[in-house]
């Protein structure tokens, strides 16, 4: 490769053992590096971040295995595309199908792909930065299996840097001594490939001059003047979205305003915009004001329905009501420490009195009995377990400091006064 190949592209692994980062999936017993080197390869979805080695994964594993390897963007690509791949001869392993951003697939277009994976025509690998039990429909995510990557650390970043200035011939010509990497390692936000990028456009901006001093004051000028403006394919993209919801959840209604409009003018997606107020309706505000989330997915729905230049007022508008609303993430807190115990305790039983007695045979068991409806007594209340015994008396809900969740709190304490520490 020469010069004018990005240097992230140059750099890409040819063999398992140069690939960076991903240890818990590509270490010495990583499932995926076993299955690669064994040859033994589901269809797979990798989910993560950008610039964490999805597309050189899908790469690598086309090296290494030698298959045929077929490479379809989602962007630019349709059913059209796919049968015609679908339709060519497989040999004796099944072809390698890599389709990049693959959450933009529509069901159609998803569904295009479920025989051929299905029977194992071929494997497939799709990159996603969406949750994938949102973006893919679930017929085709249960026949792939889901392999979660993770942002760069320092270390990972670190060790990507030496690999270029050690090993790629341009740089090799030039004599480069980094005085500090702060300010690569702080713009690049754990995304390689963006790292690399800064790294190329700061030597770059030097010129023909041999001797290249790296440090955090000369990144940082290189890239205001390079990176000004917002890019929805990656570069900004989840650094100004983290700005908004940060704005929104620190209610402040003009930083939330003024980061939806960088994206707005940036060509973003506003239904992707939308998507995110609904989360974070959920998650930083919740039961604080419940109607928060009704105004977030009106607001999606609306936006789906009538599109740019109009639903930037529908966007407006309930940004600034998530933003000026009270916040409580005691919801997502509950979940979170429900899902750790629940890890922790999946051998407990169901108790008796809540289990379903459809049968005799287990009527005669115990099934149902003792249970007690709850409409059967005054304000439709009678206190009885609902967990394991083992358990009992677990707080999950703690109800957020805010009026609604106070009035919650102050119910749930007179109802159950005998069990839970409210």
């Amino acid at each position: 490769m020469n010069q004018s190949t990005p240097l992230a592209e140059r750099l890409r692994p040819r063999n398992i053992n140069d690939y960076i980062g991903q240890p818990k999936l590509m270490g010495p017993n990583g499932p995926l590096r076993n299955a690669i080197s064994q040859n033994t390869l589901p269809s797979m979805i990798l989910w993560g971040p950008p610039g964490v080695g999805k597309t050189t994964l899908a790469l690598l594993i086309a090296e290494v295995s030698k298959r045929p390897f077929y490479n379809l963007s989602a962007i630019n690509s349709g059913v059209k595309e796919l049968r015609e791949i679908l339709a060519r001869p497989s040999g004796l392993f099944p072809a390698i199908l890599f389709i990049d951003e693959i959450h933009r697939y529509n069901k159609t277009q998803q569904d295009a792909l479920l025989g051929a994976v299905e029977k194992g025509k071929v494997t497939l690998i799709g990159a996603t930065t969406e949750n994938p039990s949102f973006e893919i429909n679930s017929a085709l995510l249960s026949r792939c299996q889901v392999y979660v990557l993770e942002g760069f650390g320092e270390k990972e970043l670190k060790q990507l840097i030496m690999r270029a200035v050690q090993t790629d011939q341009w740089l090799l010509s030039k004599n480069i001594r980094f005085e500090s990497d702060r300010a690569l390692f702080r713009l690049s936000g754990g995304d390689g490939r963006k790292l690399l990028n800064l790294l190329e456009m700061v030597v770059l901006s030097q010129g023909d001059q041999a001797d290249i001093v790296i440090n955090d004051e000369l990144v940082t000028h290189v890239v205001q003047q390079n990176m000004g403006r917002y890019d929805k394919s990656g570069e900004q993209h989840y650094d100004i979205i983290s700005a908004f919801i940060k704005s929104i959840r620190g209610s402040d209604p003009n930083g939330a305003l003024y980061w939806m409009a960088r994206m707005i003018v940036g060509g973003e997606d506003p239904v992707f915009i939308a998507r995110r107020m609904l989360i974070l309706a959920s998650e930083d505000i919740g039961n604080a004001n419940p109607t928060a989330m009704i105004m977030a997915e009106s607001c999606l729905q609306t936006v789906k329905v009538i599109g740019y230049p109009e639903c930037r007022i529908p966007l407006s508008q309930v940004a600034i009501y998530l933003a000026t609303s009270p916040k409580s993430n005691a919801s997502y807190l509950a979940i979170d420490k429900a899902l750790a115990l629940a890890k922790n305790t999946e051998h407990l039983s169901v108790p008796l009195h809540l289990r379903n007695a459809p049968t005799k045979l287990m009527k005669e068991l115990g099934y149902g009995q003792d249970y007690r409806y709850a409409h059967d007594f005054p304000g439709n209340f009678i206190e009885q377990d609902f967990l394991p015994q083992e358990i009992s008396g677990t707080l999950l809900y703690e109800p957020g400091v805010n009026n609604k969740e106070q009035e919650l709190k102050k119910r749930l304490q007179q109802l159950w006064k005998n069990r839970y520490n409210y």
